[in-house]
């Protein structure tokens, strides 16, 4: 979900640009350039510019950073959730949120950082996370419409993430993928059961929520592709492989048809059909708000970041107990090889 690094951080220094310090290392970057040139992957231990692993690192920490942050604003309700079914799927949710942040540490711990590393940033605020979860969740219908909304984005932007150029990504994001298509289709089902047999009151929530939501799902695109100053050379990698744009495009459109089915209004007055372009026009996005949020300033940014530390600082035991108990471990088997 939620690949805003590229586009929030500073304009990366072209490393063309370097003096080469060798001919082997120009040598290198021919091999390098030609390797992604022919669609082929680059593995862990193979060369790669530090720029290329600097990106890497920069995005897939942000993402994993935003799975395990994503899991608070719906963890809020799960105590709450109306019937046992809903509750049970939302607990599957957050839980499977938590296994896609592991699997994105380890895909960048591959790159050469470590878990640590990556989590002291978050917790600094050196890292950011996606600017969607610092909105608060204001009632149940809340949960449907990040299902459906939130995570219908996130699989826009992630499935062409399948095929990025660095494998161990790619491969991470097959999973994830198939595990957000089912958060998107149970959060679309949530909204029809509420829109089709649910009172007035429950059918005025979730056009409510609709409303809070969709502006800030259309910010996590990222800004426009003129305004974004790695993108150009994040797909030059294959790191990325769709514009902004273009992206936000395809999810307006596969959104609209679905308004429909559920019988919601879209917050958007300017929306509607273009013929000529054969696609939709939208209003415009209010930029100054998303940088807001990025900079640290949204509705629940302090919230989300502080929970986030004290959830770390409250679990300092059990990773001093689990480490402990390694080395023991270790101390064992290895007296009982001496022995032996």
């Amino acid at each position: 979900m939620y690949t805003q690094a590229m586009d929030t951080m500073g304009r990366e220094p072209d490393e063309s640009l370097k003096a080469v310090a060798s001919a082997d290392e120009a040598a290198l970057q021919a091999n390098f350039d030609a390797h992604i040139d022919a669609g082929n992957y680059v593995e862990a231990k193979d060369w790669m510019p530090q720029n290329y692993r600097k990106t890497l690192v920069r995005q897939i920490s942000q993402h994993a950073h935003s799975e395990i942050v994503g899991m608070l604003p719906e963890g809020n309700w799960i105590t709450r959730a109306p019937t046992l079914k809903r509750k049970t799927i939302l607990l599957a949710k957050v839980q499977d949120e938590a296994g896609h942040g592991l699997y994105l540490y380890s895909a960048a711990e591959t790159l050469g950082t470590s878990r640590d590393e990556m989590l002291e940033a978050l917790h600094t605020g050196k890292a950011k996370y996606s600017s969607i979860f610092n909105y608060p969740t204001l009632t149940w219908a809340d949960m449907g419409t990040i299902g459906w909304l939130v995570d219908g984005a996130a699989i826009m932007n992630q499935v062409p993430i399948c095929r990025c150029s660095y494998a161990p990504y790619a491969r991470a994001m097959i999973r994830i993928c198939r595990e957000e298509s089912f958060h998107q289709r149970q959060g679309f089902d949530a909204l029809l059961v509420m829109m089709q047999q649910g009172t007035d009151a429950q059918r005025a929530m979730v056009q409510d929520a609709v409303n809070r939501w969709w502006w800030p799902c259309l910010m996590m695109f990222g800004p426009p592709d003129d305004q974004s100053p790695n993108s150009a050379q994040s797909m030059r990698w294959g790191i990325k492989r769709v514009s902004n744009d273009e992206l936000r495009q395809k999810f307006i459109d596969a959104t609209v048809e679905q308004a429909k089915v559920l019988g919601v209004t879209l917050p958007d007055p300017d929306l509607k059909w273009n013929a000529e372009r054969e696609h939709y026009d939208h209003g415009p996005i209010d930029w100054d708000e998303f940088w807001r949020v990025v900079g640290g300033n949204g509705p629940c940014n302090r919230e989300r970041l502080g929970t986030r530390v004290k959830a770390w600082e409250d679990g300092a035991w059990v990773r001093e107990a689990a480490l402990a108990f390694a080395s023991k471990q270790s101390d064992k088997q290895s007296n009982t090889q001496q022995v032996a």
